[in-house]
């Protein structure tokens, strides 16, 4: 089984959702990009014994939202749109992994692509489009 690699952050409690399915990681990068995580559990997986997509979209949206907003350091978003493609299967006890790239960002939405992977092959690409909210 694999582990979570040195240098990944969690913020448990910030989203109760992604803590139910995750916990999700993020590692900020030197390009200013963010690198996310996890480690697929018993509890992400569906009746064929894979992770369930739903649990990929999920880590995926994480991702791209973290990408979005600089990991919410000055501005929240939610998800206009969302669309995945699946590639190939992930099991449990793979380490799964995201660094998706922001294609354009302009006053009010934030363009996302990116591709989940593991075991060193792409298991889901996205595209997604993120409303930007300010915080209060």
């Amino acid at each position: 089984m694999s582990a979570i690699p040195e240098g990944f952050a969690t913020d448990p409690g910030f989203d109760a959702a992604e803590d139910h399915t995750g916990p999700f990681y993020y590692k900020p990068l030197t390009d200013g990009r963010y690198e996310c995580v996890f480690l697929a559990e018993a509890k992400n997986c569906n009746v064929n014994g894979l992770v369930h997509g739903g649990v990929l979209m999920t880590f995926a949206d994480f991702a791209l939202c973290m990408a979005a907003t600089d990991h919410y350091a000055t501005e929240s978003c939610t998800t206009i749109t969302f669309s995945a493609d699946f590639v190939s299967a992930v099991s449990e006890g793979e380490l799964v992994s995201c660094t998706p790239e922001v294609t354009r960002k302009t006053g009010s939405m934030v363009f996302v692509t990116g591709a989940v992977k593991s075991a060193g092959e792409v298991a889901m690409t996205f595209s997604a489009v993120v409303k930007r909210l300010r915080k209060p």
